[in-house]
């Protein structure tokens, strides 16, 4: 039987948060509770059997207990190097959501940053490199509402 080592699929949300209003509060960081610790986006292996896009909806809502609804499937990042524990390939998809998130499953706790005050030093794996790509993205969801 051919059994191919291949790297595992995984999915990160980066989800903008809106008041009651309309207006964009930030992005959605959990701290997370097993190593490596720091900050992260949101996120998780698919499950065989199993869309990117369920996997997102289902990671979103296990640790920040948020309803997220998907924009758009945003990049995929495959760097070898951009998990410490295996190599993964991300599916990452910007989100949006209404509510407070509350931190749970692998996430210790799950906060809004606003955009001008993510605190990228704290921040594990490659995922501040995706935050500064989405940030700089023309047609991120947050830069067209106003």
């Amino acid at each position: 039987m051919f059994n191919p080592e291949t790297p595992l699929l995984t999915v990160d949300g980066i989800i903008n948060v809106q008041d009651e209003n309309g207006n964009w509060k930030g992005i959605v960081l959990i701290k997370r509770k097993y190593p490596p610790v720091g900050l992260a986006l949101p996120g998780g292996f698919v499950d065989v059997g199993e869309t990117v896009e369920h996997a997102v909806i289902r990671e979103m809502k296990e640790e920040t207990g948020l309803d997220v609804v998907i924009i758009r499937q945003f990049r995929v990042y495959s760097d070898p190097k951009r998990d410490p524990r295996r190599h993964t390939v991300s599916v990452v998809f910007e989100c949006v959501a209404r509510g407070e998130p509350k931190g749970s499953d692998d996430a210790k706790t799950a906060k809004i940053f606003s955009y001008s005050e993510i605190p990228f030093e704290k921040i594990v794996f490659d995922h501040a490199e995706i935050i500064k790509d989405y940030l700089s993205f023309t047609q991120a969801v947050f830069k067209k509402v106003k």
